[in-house]
């Protein structure tokens, strides 16, 4: 088993919320992300799910050092981010990019696809002046698009072909590690499997290392080897993506499960779909015990007591849940 290339270690990203202007007053925090350990392989997909506000974009930007850990520790290849200067963050951007949800708004509207592309190669170095143009080129054609487009400004292309941009630019610096921030969300059905599609190449053709953020089980299922559900702030379940999606253990998955349509439409009507009671509870003020015993069919009182934590569920599976054995 080779080493991981990320590993997340307790991290905790914490957001105080406070009343006032001169005198603040200190009326809360919002635990966005709370006590996360994860590690990703080399080579190795690991999708994130979870409802929408549970914290995977909050981790996404955590990893990335766009926001500042609260406690933990982020580890790229040995390099702890959460402890590195800003010299040693700005060299690690080389092995560490990231692909953002809508890619009309993280490209700049006023710079060309050229601009765009040729920014990272001009800022590290990566390559003479003069051979950009040509790195520029190939990056286009590595992710599907004619290089006689370079030119044109964002505003000129489809949603597809922005987020091709998007993966070009991350593709730039040649990394080895890369978020993809619900990359196909965005995107018409029809395009969101040729971007998925282009991402696994990738993955295969430059041995990349992925985080893929979603909230789509089926299209993590397509793209992933391992996927971590995610709920308020909390790792609940982790395993091989194929097992995590035909049996889940958490009752949280099992209702993401049933969530996902059927094409075949006798089955989806002989189908028993899991609907959660309420709404996910506030980060601001999580319910004692296990955060999903408000909306949990299975919740008991001893469910209100702890935290649960981690626990192993089957080979290479774990989840948080105090009833594995009884559900």
């Amino acid at each position: 088993m080779p080493d991981p290339i990320l590993q997340l270690q307790d991290v905790r990203t914490h957001f105080p919320v406070e009343h006032g202007f001169l005198f603040k007053r200190h009326l809360g925090t919002v635990k966005a992300v709370d006590g996360v350990t994860l590690s990703v392989l080399p080579g190795e997909v690991l999708g994130l799910v979870g409802e929408s506000g549970c914290g995977k974009s909050t981790l996404a930007r955590t990893i990335m050092q766009l926001l500042p850990a609260t406690g933990g520790s982020v580890i790229l290849e040995g390099r702890n981010l959460t402890r590195g200067s800003a010299a040693e963050i700005q060299a690690v951007r080389r092995d560490l990019q990231m692909v953002f949800q809508d890619p009309f708004a993280s490209l700049n509207p006023r710079m060309t696809v050229y601009a765009t592309l040729a920014e990272p190669l001009l800022v590290h170095r990566v390559c003479p002046p003069a051979a950009v143009r040509a790195r520029v080129a190939e990056l286009m054609e590595t992710v599907g698009l004619a290089p006689r487009y370079m030119r044109k400004y964002p505003h000129e292309f489809s949603g597809g072909q922005r987020q091709r941009i998007a993966i070009a630019r991350a593709l730039a610096l040649n990394p080895k590690f890369i978020i993809a921030d619900e990359p196909v969300s965005a995107l018409d059905v029809s395009i969101q499997a040729q971007i998925l599609n282009l991402l696994a190449s990738l993955v295969r053709r430059m041995h990349l290392s992925m985080v893929f953020i979603a909230h789509d089980l089926s299209v993590v299922k397509h793209i992933s080897d391992r996927v971590a559900v995610m709920y308020l702030g909390k790792i609940v379940e982790l395993g091989p993506a194929a097992d995590v999606i035909e049996r889940p253990r958490h009752p949280y998955t099992r209702a993401l499960v049933s969530a996902i349509p059927v094409p075949d439409p006798d089955i989806e009507r002989r189908r028993q779909r899991i609907v959660l009671a309420g709404d996910p509870p506030s980060p601001l003020n999580p319910p004692a015990g296990c955060a999903f015993h408000p909306r949990c069919l299975f919740a008991q009182e001893k469910c209100k007591a702890a935290v649960p934590p981690l626990v192993p569920a089957g080979p290479g599976r774990e989840a948080a849940c105090v009833r594995l054995d009884e559900i």
